[in-house]
């Protein structure tokens, strides 16, 4: 290619990068950072004050890239997410115990941490949630990105989940932004707890349903709505579609009528 043509392309490629804080390595890292927090908190193996070092040098090195402030106010985090982290392996140990309970199939705790990408979403899930309070967005909202393309399950970090939380088989899971979830709470797959539609005025806005204590919801059942309240108790079974609050204590059922025909 003649040295001309090639720096023409180079300039167009130039010309179209319209987003200097677009750091892809800051992806990268994140997700370095995510593995390291696993790690931490679950591998028997692993050191924990050797790690916890590791991470404080790798926080540092997000705050870097995701902080774009001249004052970069978020390079003081660290220590208040630090002592977050024995409180989030509580929860987490409360939600393996859920899948232990729920599960006939799983036939070890060791199992529900290592094999079980439900519990693997819930993890990255609460060690994303914290950290977005401090106020930085991107580095949660990357971590629970990594964890969707590993799992099949989509939880925004800023969705609010209570304890004992259990998703089973994972898969096409989602759960919006501002979705509020109780206690001992069971989910199965291809469930949208979504909103009723997308438009961007609706920015910081309650636009998801809310899902209080000891209910279950089956696989494709699909509860949309911010006024939706799916009350304690409840049952949803699956294939339902869901656009108005639900008593407590209800069953919920899709009656579409199945036909069997013997062929001869």
């Amino acid at each position: 290619m003649m040295s001309k043509e090639r720096d023409e392309i180079i300039a167009k490629i130039k010309e179209q990068k319209k987003n200097p804080n677009l750091k892809l390595k800051l992806k990268e890292r994140t997700e370095y950072f995510t593995n390291l927090l696993f790690y931490t908190l679950f591998d028997t193996d692993t050191e924990v004050a050797k790690n916890i070092d590791l991470l404080e040098v790798t926080f540092e090195e997000l705050i870097n890239l995701a902080c774009w402030e001249t004052e970069k106010p978020c390079s003081k985090l660290w220590q208040s997410y630090l002592e977050k982290l024995p409180g989030i392996l509580e929860k987490l140990n409360l939600d393996a115990q859920a899948f232990m309970k729920s599960d006939p199939a799983a036939n070890s705790i060791e199992e529900v941490y290592m094999a079980y990408p439900g519990f693997y979403a819930i993890a990255i899930y609460r060690l994303s949630h914290e950290l977005l309070k401090f106020g930085l967005p991107m580095v949660p909202r990357l971590m629970t990105e990594y964890s969707h393309r590993l799992t099949g399950t989509d939880i925004n970090p800023g969705a609010e989940i209570g304890d004992s939380f259990f998703i089973d088989h994972a898969t096409g899971i989602v759960i919006g932004e501002t979705v509020i979830i109780k206690n001992n709470v069971k989910i199965y797959q291809g469930v949208t707890l979504g909103g009723l539609y997308v438009d961007r005025k609706l920015r910081n806005v309650k636009r998801h349903p809310t899902v209080e204590d000891n209910v279950t919801i089956y696989a494709n059942a699909t509860i949309l709505g911010g006024s939706t309240i799916i009350g304690a108790n409840s049952t949803i079974g699956g294939n339902a579609w869901i656009t108005s609050s639900v008593p407590e204590n209800s069953i919920i059922s899709n009656t579409a009528e199945i036909k069997i025909k013997k062929v001869v």
